[in-house]
C-alpha cells in the first residue's frame, strides 16, 4: 500500500445492505463509517500483538521485482518496491493449496478470468509472503479474510494494482477474492466467501479462485469468528503451494 499512518485506507469488504456495524477504534480510516465486514475491525490492541508474536518478518525486495522461482524462493519478503511482472506461464492450469492450521484448502486459481489478480497471489504466495499471516477479520454467514502480514487489516505488499471485477452474480460459496479500498486498491488481503452474505456482494471485489476442496476447513475458521468480525480464535495460514496443471 503506498498510504502509510492514520492516512492508510484498509481494504474493505462491505456487505450488500450494509448492515454490519462497524465500532472498534480500527474503524475504517479515510472511509467514514461504511458498515462492512473488513480487514480493518478485526484485530486490536492485544488481540493484533497476539498475531505477531512468533511470526518472524519477512524481508524487504530493492531495485527491481523479479519472478520467483517456481518452487518457491529461499527467504520470505513481505514487502516490494513494485507490482510484480507477470510471472504465469500461457496454457498453465494454476491452483493453490493453502495450508492453514485448521487444514488445507484446494483454490482453483482463475488465470483466464483474472490473470493480473492471479498472477499477485502466486507471486506473493512463492515468496513465501502469506506464511504465518492469520484469518484476522472472520464473520459466520460472511467470509474468512487473511492476507494482511501487520494482522491489523492496515498492512499490504507495497504496491496497488487495478481490479479484474466480475459480472454481477458470480460470487458463491467458496468464491476467493480481492479485499479493497476502493477501486484499483488491490494489494495481499483476500477473502473466501463462506454465506449467503458473501454470496451477495456487489460486484466490487476482483474475483479470482474457487475452493474445490476443503470447505471443511474454511467453515472450522468461519466458526471462531464474530458478527463484529473479530476472531475468537486466531488461524493462521502456515503455507501455501502453488501447483501447476
Amino acid at each position: 500500500m503506498h498510504l502509510t499512518g492514520s492516512a492508510r485506507r484498509r481494504p474493505t469488504v462491505r456487505t450488500a445492505l450494509g448492515v454490519l456495524a462497524l465500532a472498534t477504534p480500527l474503524a475504517l480510516a479515510g472511509c467514514g463509517s461504511d458498515d462492512a465486514p473488513s480487514d480493518d475491525a478485526a484485530t486490536t490492541g492485544a488481540t493484533a500483538a497476539s498475531q505477531s508474536e512468533g511470526r518472524e518478518s519477512g524481508g524487504s525486495t530493492g531495485g527491481a521485482v523479479e519472478c520467483p522461482p517456481a518452487e518457491g524462493a529461499a527467504e520470505r519478503t513481505t514487502s516490494f518496491d513494485s507490482a510484480p511482472p507477470m510471472c504465469l506461464t500461457d496454457g498453465v492450469d494454476y491452483s493453490a493449496v493453502i495450508t492453514t492450521d485448521a487444514g488445507p484448502v484446494t483454490v482453483d486459481l482463475l488465470e483466464e478470468k483474472a490473470p493480473e489478480t492471479v498472477n499477485n497471489f502466486v507471486f506473493l504466495a512463492r515468496n513465501k509472503y502469506y506464511e504465518g499471516i492469520t484469518f484476522h477479520r472472520v464473520i459466520p454467514g460472511f467470509m474468512i479474510q487473511g492476507g494482511d502480514p501487520q494482522g491489523t487489516g492496515s498492512g499490504g505488499p507495497g504496491y496497488e494494482f487495478a481490479d479484474e471485477l466480475p459480472e454481477s452474480g458470480e460470487y458463491e460459496i467458496g468464491s476467493m477474492a480481492m479485499a479493497n479500498a476502493g477501486p484499483d486498491t488491490n494489494g495481499s488481503q483476500f477473502f473466501i466467501v463462506t454465506g449467503d452474505s458473501g454470496v451477495s456482494l456487489p460486484p466490487d471485489y476482483s474475483l479470482f479462485g474457487t475452493v474445490t476442496d476443503g470447505m471443511d476447513a474454511v467453515t472450522a475458521i468461519e466458526d471462531d469468528g464474530s458478527p463484529q468480525g473479530r476472531p475468537q480464535t486466531l488461524h493462521t495460514i502456515e503455507s501455501v503451494e502453488i501447483v501447476e496443471g
